[in-house]
């Protein structure tokens, strides 16, 4: 089985803008999910959609929390988010286009 890069860091240009921390680090726990359920060898391409549509509903369940916290998940955003799952899918050799892995997106 496969480890994902110890070495990076998802999300990092969010953390780095006026995003509220609290909701970034719920992003990144559910990109760190995704990683954990690939990290266990998994290589059903329709698991691994299931698993990305689920992280992706869960980040469109942090819109309106954004929207309290003076923010929102607009194009910039969506384009740091989807790197990060480009860097995923490529770091576990997965046949699968970052725009479907995201599919389920509203942001």
């Amino acid at each position: 089985m496969k480890k994902f890069d110890e070495g990076y860091s998802f999300l990092v240009k969010m953390y780095n803008e006026y995003y509220p921390d609290f909701l970034v680090d719920k992003i990144k726990a559910e990109l760190e999910s995704v990683v954990a359920f690939l990290e266990t060898g998994v290589s059903d391409l329709d698991q691994i959609q299931e698993k990305f549509d689920a992280m992706t509903m869960a980040i469109n369940d942090l819109q309106e929390e954004f929207w309290e916290n003076g923010s929102e998940i607009e194009t910039i955003e969506r384009e740091i988010i989807a790197a990060d799952v480009d860097k995923i899918l490529q770091w576990f050799d997965i046949d699968l286009d970052v725009e479907d892995a995201i599919g389920e997106r509203d942001w």
